[in-house]
């Protein structure tokens, strides 16, 4: 069974602290004098000291600028400086261990008391924090002498420590943290809604092609049934025409028996008739009386659509009158022997 104080954690990782590491980071990235945000939102400040103004950004110089937040720089002698080195573990909680370290540490009462501090360094272990403690009545004295002002909300109060800048809290940090949080307010507003519009514009995109897609999917269900039917009309036509080369093979072999009947009866004359008629493919086979036999079986001859006029048996004379019988074959042109 895992120890009572174990039930928190994941992988060795105490998770009832998540909230106040996941505060501290943010705290850290809006909130700190080095934070890339700060450097860039944070109100610039003119800062007051024996040697004239500067102008300053998020604690780092820059040219002069127009800007209502001003400072002072108070003397070294006026400071009380502490160099702390903290355990990383404290980071999350690290202004209440400085409040702490201030109450118990302080020369001057607590209602006098004011503080800066600055996280100089980090490594695996340990935090190494700036501390300054001033007394907020010897500042303000040094101020009201110095530059004439005698409310402490009017400029900020500022330390060097080494070429780093350190905000005594206080005085009048609070102008230039309320133009910050605005700027914050104003840049987080304006991603907002770049964000909403870029969804947005995703969104009706993706509506165009939604809508892109379902006629593309209309038209390609019409070109398929389309497809579909003239592929059924193809199939028709094919069996059509494979039906009508049938029946044009059929009647190249077989020819009408009622065109080639009609041929004969107009060839023959009105004395000759005809006793059989038999047609197997292209081969007529003719029976018949005539009073010419001879003259009918060379008529036939040269008729162009016959390639040949054949007796089947010879022409005899029937007794007791002037009629000949004939029997002839015929072989219609194209024939297939």
């Amino acid at each position: 069974m895992f120890e009572s104080g174990q039930n928190w954690e994941l992988f060795g990782y105490d998770m009832r602290n998540v909230g106040k590491h996941f505060n501290a980071a943010w705290r850290e990235l809006l909130w700190a004098y080095d934070s890339p945000v700060r450097s860039h939102l944070d109100e610039p400040v003119n800062l007051r000291s024996a040697d004239g103004v500067s102008s300053y950004q998020a604690g780092q110089p820059r040219g002069q600028a127009q800007t209502n937040c001003v400072a002072v720089l108070l003397p070294d002698d006026l400071v009380l400086t502490r160099t702390l080195r903290l355990p990383l573990a404290v980071e999350s909680d690290l202004e209440e261990v400085l409040a702490l370290e201030v109450n118990s540490n302080s020369p001057f009462a607590a209602a006098d008391t004011g503080f800066g501090w600055a996280v100089v360094a980090r490594d695996d272990q340990f935090l190494h924090v700036v501390l300054v403690i001033v007394s907020m009545s010897s500042a303000m004295t040094y101020i009201g002498q110095e530059y004439d002002s005698h409310d402490a909300h009017a400029q900020e109060a500022w330390v060097d420590v080494d070429g780093r800048m350190i905000v005594v809290r206080g005085f009048g940090e609070g102008r230039r943290e309320n133009c910050y949080r605005r700027r914050l307010l104003k840049v987080g507003s304006m991603l907002v809604a770049a964000f909403v519009a870029l969804l947005l514009i995703a969104t009706i995109g993706a509506g165009f092609k939604k809508l892109e897609l379902e006629s593309l999917e209309t038209m390609a269900s019409a070109v398929e049934r389309e497809a579909a039917e003239a592929t059924r009309m193809r199939t028709a036509l094919i069996t059509a025409n494979e039906t009508t080369a049938a029946v044009d093979e059929l009647s190249r072999l077989y020819p009408s028996p009622h065109l080639e009947l009609a041929r004969l009866s107009r060839l023959l004359a009105d004395d000759a008739y005809v006793e059989r008629l038999s047609i197997s493919g292209k081969e007529i086979d003719l029976r018949g009386r005539a009073a010419d036999a001879a003259g009918i079986m060379q008529l036939l001859t040269k008729q162009p659509q016959y390639a040949a006029v054949t007796a089947a048996s010879a022409i005899r004379k029937i007794t007791g009158t002037n009629v000949e019988q004939f029997h002839l074959r015929i072989q219609i042109k194209d024939a297939v022997i």
